[in-house]
C-alpha cells in the first residue's frame, strides 16, 4: 500500500527558499533552513529566522533579505499570507482549506499516516537491553527495553530497515559468579553448608536454579567441597572480589568438565527467562548475539591483530594496551592481560567491527548512562580500524527509580533486592510501563511512580491518552455510520479556533515522527499524543458531534475519527494499546 499524497510543508517551503538563495549566497555556502511552530496562532503556522542568519555573512539588512525570501514563498498554493515581523522573522500562514484537508489525509492512510521515506534503502541496527543474563530483568532494564523498542519502531516508521539486537554477555566473569552462586546453593541442598560470599548472587532465583539441578541430578555435582576454600583467605579484611575469583577458580578445578554444565544451565535458564519477559513486554529481537561466539570464531583475536597491524597497541607490564588516548580517551586501555586473556573491551571492539562487517550503515547502541565514559574508547577503536566513528551512535538511558507509597525501591541484583520487570508489569500492566518509561528524554532521570501508574484519572498520562481514544470510539459507535465514508466528507465547516488548533495538531504528527527518528527521541511521540489527547478531551467536553446539520456532523465526525487514528498510530509506535472501551 502506498501513501496517498499529503503535503510536507517544511520540505515544500525549503525547496522554494533554496531556489531563492541560489543567486544570493556564494557557491558552497552552507545554511540550515529551519521552521518553528510559533507559540501564538496570530504569528502564523510556521516561522523562519533564515533572513537573520544570512544578514551578517551577506552583509545585508535582514528585513531586506526576508522580503526576497517572502516573495519566493508567495508562489506556494498553500499560503494565505506571509508577514515579516521584527528584525526579519518570516511568519507563514496556511490557508484554512489546506488545514481542513488533513482529516482526509489521515483517514486515507489509516495506520500508515505519519510514516515517511527518509530512511528508505538504509540498513540500521539498534542494540539495546543487553543486560548480563545473571538474573531477572529489573525495572531499570525495563526503561532501556521500552526506549529501544520504541526507537526501533520510530526508525522503521520513517523507512529504515531496522535490525533489533540483544548482545548476550555470556563469556565474562559475571556468568562465572552466577554459576558459582548456584553451585554453592546446590551444595546446601545436598547437606553441605559453606561460606556463601557476600558479593555472590543472593536472589531467590539462584536457589530456584539450584533446586532444578538437584531435582534432576541429585548429588552428581558434589565434588570434594572441603577443597573449595583451599588457598583462600577468609579473613574479613581480605579483598572480597579476590576471594570470589579464588572460589571461581577452585570450583572450576573441582568440577572439571561438569563446570560447563552448571555454567550452561544457569545461562540457559536466565536467558530464557529474560527472553520470555521481553516478549511478554512486547519487545522482540531479531538477533540474540553471543559474546562467546566472538571468542570461538577468533573474531576477538583478529580485531586485536588488526589494531596491532595499525600500530595502535603497545606492551607494558606483560599486557597489551590500545592507544585510546590518541583518539580522545582519558587514558589507554588494556585489550589483553598479562595472562593472555582478552578483556571485555577487546570483545566489544570485535563486536562493533562485526556489526559494520554485516553491512549496517548506522549502528545505534542503547547504553545505561553510567557507561558514558566508555564512548570515547569504543569510537576510538572504530577509528583505529578505519571505520567511521560517526556511524556509531550512542543513546544513553538513565535507569528508572521506582517509588511505591512514596518510598524508593532497592535495586541490587547481586543482593537479590530488586523489583523485577515482570513484577512491575503484573502490577501496573504493560501499557503503563511502556508509556511511563518513554515519558522523559532517555538521558534524564526518571522517577516511576507506581501509585500514579495504577490510577484511573487524568493525572495518569497513559490512562488520559487511552481514554481519549476510547472516547473517539464511543462517539463513532453512537453515530453508527461507515467511518470509511468520512474520507469524502466536506470539512469546510471545521472553522472554530478549537477545530483549527486540532487540525494543526494533526498536521504536526508526521513531523514529530521524523524528529523522533532524527533525534533518537521517541519521547517526542509520547509528548505529542498526550497533548493531542488533552486538546481532544477539551473539544469533546465542549462540543456536540451528532448535530442535526449533516455537513457539520460529518465534518466533526471526520475530525474525531482522524484524531482517533493518530492517537492509535502514536501509541502503537510506543508499544501501547489503543482500547476502544475503558
Amino acid at each position: 500500500m502506498t501513501l496517498s499524497a499529503q503535503p510536507n510543508f517544511k520540505y515544500h517551503f525549503t525547496e522554494l527558499l533554496s531556489a531563492a538563495l541560489a543567486p544570493m549566497v556564494p557557491q558552497g555556502f552552507d545554511v540550515d533552513i529551519e521552521f518553528a511552530r510559533p507559540k501564538h496562532a496570530n504569528h502564523g503556522d510556521y516561522a523562519c529566522n533564515l533572513a537573520m542568519q544570512l544578514a551578517k555573512p551577506l552583509r545585508r539588512n535582514p528585513r531586506e533579505i526576508a522580503s526576497v525570501l517572502a516573495d519566493a514563498l508567495s508562489v506556494s498554493p498553500y499560503l494565505e499570507k506571509i508577514e515579516i515581523a521584527g528584525a526579519g522573522f518570516i511568519n507563514i500562514f496556511l490557508t484554512t482549506s489546506v488545514k481542513q484537508q488533513f482529516p482526509r489525509h489521515v483517514l486515507e492512510n489509516g495506520e500508515r499516516f505519519g510514516r515517511s521515506g527518509i530512511g528508505v534503502g538504509k540498513k540500521i541496527q539498534v542494540e539495546f537491553v543487553s543486560a548480563n543474563p545473571t538474573g531477572p530483568l529489573h525495572v531499570g532494564h525495563g526503561r532501556g527495553a521500552a526506549f529501544g523498542a520504541s526507537l526501533a519502531n520510530v526508525l522503521a516508521a520513517t523507512g529504515y530497515s531496522v535490525a533489533r539486537e540483544y548482545y548476550v554477555n555470556d563469556a565474562g566473569r559475571q556468568m562465572d559468579i552466577l554459576a558459582l552462586s548456584t553451585w554453592l546453593r546446590y551444595l546446601e541442598l545436598n547437606g553441605i553448608a559453606s561460606h556463601f560470599p557476600d558479593n555472590a548472587y543472593r536472589g531467590e532465583y539462584v536457589r530456584d536454579m539450584a533446586r532444578l539441578i538437584h531435582k534432576a541430578h541429585g548429588g552428581r555435582y558434589v565434588h570434594k567441597p572441603d577443597l573449595l576454600f583451599e588457598g583462600i583467605s577468609l579473613d574479613a579484611d581480605a579483598e572480597i572480589e579476590a576471594k570470589l575469583d579464588g572460589l571461581i577458580a577452585n570450583a572450576k578445578k573441582l568440577l572439571g568438565q561438569d563446570y560447563a554444565y552448571i555454567h550452561n544451565f544457569v545461562l540457559t535458564e536466565q536467558l530464557g527467562d529474560c527472553r520470555n519477559d521481553l516478549v511478554e513486554f512486547g519487545v522482540i529481537f531479531d538477533t540474540w548475539f553471543s559474546e562467546q561466539s566472538l571468542f570461538d570464531s577468533g573474531a576477538v583475536a583478529r580485531a586485536v591483530q588488526l589494531l596491532e597491524q595499525g600500530n595502535h597497541l603497545y606492551k607494558q607490564d606483560g599486557a597489551r594496551w590500545f592507544r585510546s588516548s590518541d583518539f580522545g580517551d582519558e587514558k589507554d586501555r588494556v585489550v589483553q592481560r598479562e595472562n593472555g586473556q582478552f578483556t571485555y573491551f577487546a570483545s566489544d571492539i570485535a563486536y562493533h567491527l562485526n556489526k559494520f562487517e554485516r553491512g549496517f550503515e548506522r549502528v545505534i547502541d542503547v547504553w545505561g548512562a553510567d557507561h558514558h565514559g566508555y564512548i570515547p574508547r569504543v569510537k576510538g577503536a572504530m577509528q583505529a580500524l578505519t571505520l567511521d566513528p560517526a556511524k556509531l551512535e550512542i543513546a544513553l538511558v538513565q535507569f528508572a527509580v521506582l517509588y511505591r507509597d512514596g518510598k524508593k525501591a532497592p535495586m541490587s541484583t547481586r543482593a537479590g533486592e530488586f523489583v523485577t520487570l515482570r513484577e512491575l508489569r503484573q502490577e501496573v500492566g504493560n501499557d503503563a510501563a511502556r508509556f511511563f518509561y518513554v515519558l522523559r528524554k532517555s538521558d534524564q532521570h526518571l522517577d516511576f511512580d507506581l501509585d500514579l501508574a495504577k490510577t484511573q484519572s487524568s493525572d495518569n498520562p497513559v490512562y488520559y491518552v487511552q481514554y481519549a481514544h476510547a472516547r473517539v470510539c464511543s462517539v463513532l459507535e453512537q453515530w453508527g455510520g461507515d467511518v470509511a465514508a468520512l474520507v469524502t466528507a466536506d470539512m469546510s465547516s471545521l472553522e472554530s479556533a478549537v477545530e483549527l488548533a486540532l487540525l494543526q495538531r494533526l498536521m504536526d504528527y508526521p513531523e514529530i515522527v521524523e524528529a523522533a527518528a532524527k533525534e533518537l527521541s521517541p519521547h517526542l511521540v509520547a509528548f505529542y499524543v498526550r497533548e493531542l489527547a488533552g486538546e481532544f478531551h477539551s473539544y469533546y467536553n465542549a462540543t456536540r458531534f451528532l448535530v442535526p446539520e449533516l455537513p457539520r456532523r460529518l465534518a466533526r465526525l471526520g475530525l474525531v475519527a482522524a484524531i482517533g487514528q493518530v492517537l492509535s498510530n502514536g501509541l502503537k509506535l510506543l508499544g501501547v494499546s489503543a482500547p476502544a472501551k475503558m
